[in-house]
């Protein structure tokens, strides 16, 4: 067993052990409280189980499944999004490019490592060519309202989801083959500061941070959520790059850009009048609603990977 494989087995049995524990203790609740907060935890945790599992076959798949299965998520979180934007029959070739043209091409850039163009491709061309296939229905109507929803979905959606895998392509010195682990850590303590915000904010929380956009978020739970997956990314150093002090600065960072990336996409969910962005996952509403930290926290994570420990 080789020494990825070795640490990809044992950052998996800690995942699936503290599934285990999370499970037991659903049922325990379960059987001695009937509250529907209760089956929706347990629902939680057992989609929990399904999406562990779906993202351990792709690892072991190997880095064209990983790719692949960021493209399936970047494909309904873009239907999702636009699902709920005011687009109408004029939007039509606007559309095509978006899940024909541009949600396909970012990612074989992506699978091919080819940065210069995958960086670049959605938010200068993707962005140009919109607006040239809107115009060309000739209605004007809310244009500019209609062609940055799509922008804004392909921005989030594609662009920003698919950093995710092309943490992949990266080349860091003594870190060759290992490139999956970064997947898993990036996932991970994004995942986990969203789970001990909600935790520290049931416990403790009194003070709210912006009731209008996200009333479930409290200043306890934040503090408390931030500091504690931070501290656990610190602990994760040893399937990175990163040494203990760095592993743990950013976690911080990308736990912070995850906590305001949710609330940025509370406010679009505010504005449209819904409480999910769909109901894919049983007691987690749509992907976008698992997604949303971790669109924000990935391109800033992948560009820092890339600057500091990429020569």
């Amino acid at each position: 067993m080789s020494h990825y494989q070795y640490d990809t087995f044992l950052l998996f049995l800690g995942i699936g052990l503290f599934l285990l524990v999370a499970s037991i203790i659903g049922q325990l609740l379960k059987y001695r409280f009937k509250s529907p907060s209760i089956d929706n935890l347990n629902a939680r945790i057992n989609a929990w189980w399904v999406m562990v599992a779906i993202i351990g076959g792709a690892f072991w798949l190997g880095q064209l499944a990983v790719i692949f299965l960021f493209f399936i998520v970047s494909g309904l979180a873009l239907r999702e999004f636009l699902i709920l934007t005011p687009i109408n029959r004029y939007d039509y070739f606007a559309l095509i490019f978006a899940f024909g043209i541009a949600l396909p091409v970012q990612y074989i850039l992506v699978a091919y490592a080819w940065y210069g163009l995958f960086s670049i491709f959605i938010p200068v061309y993707a962005f140009l060519f919109l607006a040239i296939f809107a115009t060309i229905t000739g209605s004007t109507r809310n244009f500019l309202e209609r062609i940055a929803d799509v922008q804004w979905g392909l921005m989030i959606t594609v662009y920003c989801i698919s950093c995710v895998p092309a943490l992949l392509v990266l080349d860091i010195e003594n870190y060759q083959g290992r490139n999956l682990l970064l997947i898993a850590y990036l996932v991970l303590v994004v995942q986990l500061s969203d789970v001990l915000q909600y935790v520290f904010g049931k416990l403790f929380g009194r003070h709210k941070i912006s009731p209008n956009v996200s009333p479930a978020k409290t200043i306890e739970g934040f503090v408390g959520g931030i500091l504690s997956a931070s501290f656990i990314g610190a602990c994760m150093f040893w399937i990175t790059p990163f040494t203990f002090l760095q592993s743990g600065l950013i976690s911080l960072m990308i736990t912070l850009l995850g906590f305001f990336g949710g609330l940025v996409m509370s406010a679009i969910k505010r504005d449209r009048g819904v409480k999910d962005w769909g109901r894919l996952i049983g007691g987690h509403g749509g992907i976008l609603d698992r997604f949303d930290s971790i669109c924000f926290a990935a391109p800033i994570f992948f560009h820092v990977v890339r600057y500091f420990w990429v020569e």
